[in-house]
């Protein structure tokens, strides 16, 4: 209440016109700039090592095939660790969790040129630094609703998700650009130095624990089976699981193909593909920046499975159209969606998920989209060959329509049994 009474005032506050908490509210927070700037720079880093990866590996490989194993070494990690990760998170500090998970990415960076003449050994590294992610990414997520108030948490994630998507569209291009001229390793050594800052800067974070006291003394599985216990019975952690596994069946397959669907189906060259993922990132960036100055109560349905039917609707255009136009219009709508649910959806998660059990459900999140989303890359490229495009993609708008309707109707009524709760207790 403290903080909250010093930042009352519009002009301290950074609030918007209507009242509600904006970017600069959060940013007047010193743990929010300091997280803030490790995910910034890290995101500036993965930028630089997403390119290199790929084309490194095609060019040992000579094949997409051999690309997609990068894929499946970044996904697989999450399917093995994810419930350890969970665990570690809430039995310690989630701060000294970022900064060994930042360390250990570091090495493996600055290890990857010593393997650069090795598919085995750049797949092994890649499997390495995707491990450490797995305890990064849950640890970096329960920091938030530690250091930013609830009404706080939509402009709080999207500055962090706004600014890791601008700097990957503006430093993509440049990290091709870098392995064009001066070969592969200067840009792991910029993916190094982003991690080698993010620890720096994550140092100096102070974050009230959040397990209990005892937490250490605890066993593991029990502490897993509570985790997996909360999301059974939590209707709202429920929903959100559904939709997270539904948008993952979806977004596997049509992420994936979308290069296909692009030279196959709008008969565009690689241009044109670039062009669409720059309207993708374009929307993706502009959408929480603009989402934070109308919304601040995560709760609402329309702002949380909302842009699932935006999704829904873009896949429908693109499994129908053979407009470039309408295509390309259509993807930027479909990046705006994107950051947009993401956004909210993160916000609620943080707000609904219990203090000490945040590390255990945010990993067990990862591990839904990871899963689903193996299991789409799998059947959409089946459904390709022998159904065709728009098959895969009307499947996503089906799917998508599923999520948002099974949580919107859930979350609801969520709403109204808390709603009931608080007035038989009065």
């Amino acid at each position: 209440m403290l903080l909250r009474a010093q930042h009352g005032e519009s002009q301290l506050s950074g609030q918007t016109a209507n009242g509600r908490p904006g970017i600069r509210a959060v940013f007047a927070r010193p743990a929010y700039r300091r997280l803030w700037a490790a995910r910034t720079a890290s995101a500036a880093g993965d930028a630089f090592a997403t390119v290199a990866l790929s084309l490194l590996v095609l060019d040992l490989t000579g094949s997409g095939l051999g690309v997609t194993g990068v894929v499946a070494a970044e996904i697989v990690p999450v399917l093995l660790l994810g419930p350890v990760a969970g665990i570690v998170v809430d039995r310690w500090s989630p701060v000294p969790v970022m900064v060994y998970a930042d360390l250990a990415r570091m090495v493996c960076a600055l290890s990857l040129p010593l393997v650069a003449g090795s598919a085995a050994g750049v797949y092994a590294l890649a499997f390495a630094m995707s491990a450490a992610s797995v305890f990064f990414n849950p640890a970096a997520g329960s920091t938030v609703p530690s250091i930013v108030g609830s009404d706080e948490l939509v402009a709080a994630n999207s500055g962090i998700w706004s600014a890791a998507v601008f700097v990957q569209i503006v430093l993509a291009p440049a990290a091709g650009a870098v392995v064009l001229v001066a070969g592969y390793a200067p840009a792991f050594w910029v993916n190094a130095a982003s991690f080698a800052v993010s620890a720096l800067v994550l140092r100096k974070l102070r974050v009230d624990r959040a397990g209990s006291a005892d937490a250490s003394k605890d066993r593991w599985w029990p502490r897993a089976r509570e985790g997996f216990a909360l999301l059974g019975r939590h209707r709202v952690l429920r929903a959100l699981a559904v939709g997270q596994l539904f948008a993952a069946l979806s977004a596997g397959a049509t992420s994936a193909l979308l290069v296909v669907y692009i030279k196959d189906r709008l008969g565009l060259d690689s241009r044109g593909y670039g062009l669409a993922l720059a309207l993708i990132g374009a929307g993706a960036a502009l959408g929480p920046l603009a989402l934070s100055r109308f919304v601040s109560n995560p709760r609402r349905p329309a702002f949380v499975f909302g842009p699932y039917l935006l999704r829904a609707a873009v896949d429908g255009v693109l499994a129908f159209t053979l407009s470039p136009v309408l295509a390309l219009g259509a993807l930027a709508g479909y990046g705006l969606g994107t950051s947009t649910g993401a956004v909210t959806f993160t916000s609620l998660l943080q707000a609904e998920t219990p203090a000490e059990a945040r590390g255990r459900i945010f990993t067990a999140f990862d591990v839904i989209w990871q899963l689903g989303r193996l299991i789409s890359l799998g059947i959409g490229g089946i459904l390709a060959d022998r159904a065709g495009l728009p098959i895969v993609y009307a499947s996503g708008a089906v799917l998508l329509t599923a999520a948002a309707i099974i949580g919107w109707t859930s979350l609801r009524a969520a709403d109204k049994d808390h709603g009931s709760a608080r007035i038989h207790d009065i």
